[in-house]
């Protein structure tokens, strides 16, 4: 398992379009066998700011499996206008350390 973080830093005004887009990406993730969850978070301090965490089953499964199917076609085509705002792009290895209530 691996966690994909996307960091965005939008222009002003695109944040409700931003969010209705991902929305529908977000069936797309659904769908896809490799992607285990998601989430998307909004900044509250820097309301231009979203992170976008996808857990896959694999890095190499995400850029091979999801990558090469229908269901990257589609969201692609829904985040592509966003792809300049992005920040950060990265896997990582989860950790030991961590902690839910």
């Amino acid at each position: 398992m691996i966690v994909e973080y996307i960091r965005y830093n939008l222009p002003s005004g695109l944040n409700a379009q931003f969010e209705a887009d991902y929305a529908k990406a977000a069936e797309f993730l659904k769908a896809s066998s490799v992607c285990l969850a998601y989430d998307l978070t909004h900044c509250e301090e820097e309301p231009q700011r979203y992170i976008l965490r996808i857990i896959w089953t694999s890095t190499e499964e995400h850029l091979t499996v999801f990558r090469n199917s229908e269901e990257f076609k589609g969201f692609f085509a829904l985040v592509q206008p966003y792809i300049p705002q992005i920040e950060e792009m990265q896997h990582y290895n989860q950790t030991s350390i961590a902690f839910v209530k």
